[in-house]
């Protein structure tokens, strides 16, 4: 007697429509993200498309939002793989319910709508707020490297600027020399182009000095703020405009010759690696509340350092949510003078390692450093170190997330500003995902 088994009609049609919804389970990731973007305030995706006619109809933003976050939350980042998943997978078919977008179309919509993509971050936190997800009682401070979309064969250190720059010049002037004596011998040699080849060598010259230009730009800025003018003949002065002894080991303005710039994304900066190495990266910075450990603030920049953080984070929280936070827990990389005496007068309860756990603090001079000592004495004590102790816990976890989970480890577009609006979306995503659970 023959097997029976359940039908299996591979070409058998619907006979009715079927209902997508049917085919996902209840509680499905894509029906979060889709009823979370339905209680958003999109008018400034909408406003864009105001005056547009129906000759050029675009796609409906609350769609291409909700296909994006989805996206982001599945580890999908490539243009070309979102449009490749609204063929063959069922989430994001249900979420953008019969619409195809191109490639392009998706790239396009990204790259115009990066600063209201940002702002949903700040939607998604204060209606987390509202459901008492977010307390504002104790947050962390943590800072993260991601690489940039950069190459680091595509950087130039300053004094390899200057000995490229010499060697153009010369070959440049020797080409020159060339085509004038060719011309005057009316000889024609068709195995050298001596235009073409002048002019690619002084298009690799100016690329080399528009990128030399921002170095020198960065490096006055950081001497004047030292103290420095460009009449200083690089001796230190007091206050009183007087040689105070020593000598400064460059010129106003010349930076070090191993500084660099990358001429694929000139706003990356080489950054420590982690594991060891060293790569072209942007700094980013997250503060997370306790309660639900929701990211509550998202900042990029470009310096390496955390020091000068801080009080841009906690403006940043504050901006957000509309009040800051009671108390803040940072590590060792938050340490500075000058931070700890711009958050004196404030009521927030400032709670900032000096060195790493487990390790003897090194004396500090009370005499010039007179916040830093403060702070010192207060993480001797035991509420400050009780504090202290929920801060990896807190902070962490949602890079890990980011990083490991979601796999966002390396922007894909370029600039600072556009990097800043895509790392909101992953924070978005953080966000959503302890929201969620």
């Amino acid at each position: 007697m023959p097997t029976s088994y359940l039908p299996y009609l591979p070409d058998q049609d619907f006979l009715l429509p079927p209902s997508l919804k049917e085919w996902l389970p209840e509680g499905h990731l894509a029906y979060f993200v889709g009823d979370t973007v339905d209680s958003l305030d999109l008018g400034a995706f909408h406003a864009r498309y105001a005056t547009g006619g129906a000759r050029n109809q675009p796609f409906d933003p609350a769609m291409m939002v909700k296909v994006l976050i989805y996206s982001y939350a599945t580890r999908v980042f490539s243009s070309r793989k979102i449009a490749r998943k609204l063929h063959e997978d069922v989430a994001f078919r249900i979420l953008a319910a019969g619409n195809y977008p191109a490639h392009r179309t998706i790239r396009d919509f990204r790259a115009l709508h990066l600063r209201e993509l940002g702002e949903l971050f700040v939607q998604v936190v204060r209606l987390a707020r509202e459901m008492d997800l977010v307390k504002l009682g104790t947050i962390a401070v943590d800072g993260t490297k991601v690489e940039g979309n950069a190459s680091r064969h595509k950087a130039m250190s300053y004094g390899h600027m200057l000995k490229a720059e010499a060697e153009l010049k010369v070959q440049i002037k020797a080409l020159l020399n060339k085509a004038r004596a060719a011309d005057e011998a009316e000889k024609d040699e068709p195995e050298l182009d001596i235009p073409a080849e002048i002019a690619r060598r002084q298009d690799r010259l100016d690329a080399i000095t528009a990128a030399r230009e921002p170095l020198e730009q960065r490096q006055r800025q950081a001497d004047l703020e030292r103290g420095r003018s460009d009449d200083d003949d690089q001796k230190p002065r007091g206050k009183d405009g007087k040689p105070s002894g020593g000598r400064y080991k460059r010129p106003f303005c010349v930076p070090e010759d191993k500084a660099q710039n990358n001429f694929t994304d000139p706003d990356s900066r080489i950054m420590k690696r982690a594991g060891g190495g060293f790569d072209p990266a942007y700094n980013a910075q997250t503060a997370v509340d306790e309660t639900a450990h929701i990211i509550v603030a998202a900042e990029l920049t470009n310096v390496a350092s955390d020091a000068n953080e801080l009080p841009g984070m906690l403006q940043a929280v504050k901006n957000n949510l509309g009040q800051p936070a009671k108390q803040v827990l940072a590590d060792a990389g938050y340490r500075n003078e000058a931070v700890f005496e711009q958050l004196a007068d404030t009521d927030m309860d400032l709670v900032v390692a000096l060195g790493r756990e487990g390790k003897q603090h090194v004396r500090i001079d009370a005499a010039t450093l007179p916040y830093t000592t403060a702070m010192s004495a207060k993480m001797q004590t035991e509420q400050a170190r009780n504090a202290y102790r929920k801060r990896k816990w807190i902070a962490e976890p949602p890079n890990g997330w980011i990083k490991n989970v979601l796999g966002f480890r390396q922007f894909s577009l370029r600039g600072l500003h556009r990097c800043k609006r895509s790392g909101n979306l992953c924070a978005w995503r953080s966000t959503c995902g302890e929201w969620r659970r």
